[in-house]
């Protein structure tokens, strides 16, 4: 079913390490999950780690998160897509993924991300890092961009958090960041790791 978007995105991995892709999946896919993050009193703080030890810094990073949960059906939708990609690289890219994981990721006004990789240093564990949008009718003055940058800090790209946008990467060559919002903004944030669980 979605075997011409895996090899879009696989072929986009191997030319440049990264790919956007607009209009990603079925535009019904993008209310029921929204749907399904109604209830937002779970969402926690985001943390940053690089070990066992979560701690929170609002100086760097502001998002609320809340993992994703097969048990939901809209989420059970995503993660089947999930899934049938990580088989997909790992036949034809050979990449050995062993998991996925993700989370809703919620930036209300004023909230931001800084620069960072998703790869921790010195440690093999995410490889490829999904972002998939979940915002209607957002405009450039919305604020909230991806800032994508190679590993000579150069800005690459500028990514506009559109409805149903879904940006593709390698998790140890892509230094990024998320630009203040000036509204509520949703993603959902997903790594496929090699590690074990």
């Amino acid at each position: 079913m979605n075997e011409k978007l895996y090899a879009k995105i696989a072929d986009g991995l191997v030319d440049d390490g990264y790919i956007i892709v607009e209009d990603a999946l079925d535009a019904n896919i993008v209310n029921n999950l929204l749907n399904s993050i109604k209830d937002q009193d779970d969402f926690k703080q985001a943390g940053i780690s690089n070990s066992d030890h979560l701690h929170i810094d609002n100086q760097r990073r502001r998002d609320r998160i809340r993992w994703l949960q097969a048990e939901d059906d809209a989420q059970s939708d995503f993660l089947k897509f999930t899934q049938g990609l990580q088989e997909y690289l790992n036949r034809s890219l050979y990449l050995g993924l062993s998991y996925y994981e993700a989370h809703f990721a919620i930036y209300d006004r004023g909230d931001f991300y800084e620069k960072h990789l998703d790869a921790f240093k010195n440690s093999k564990n995410r490889v490829v890092t999904t972002v998939y949008y979940l915002n209607n009718e957002w405009k450039e003055s919305d604020g909230g961009e991806l800032i994508i940058y190679d590993k000579d800090d150069n800005r690459l790209m500028e990514v506009t958090p559109d409805s149903n946008k879904l940006v593709v990467f390698m998790s140890e060559k892509f230094p990024h960041e998320v630009l203040r919002a000036d509204k509520k903004r949703y993603s959902i944030a997903g790594w496929f790791r090699v590690d074990k669980i």
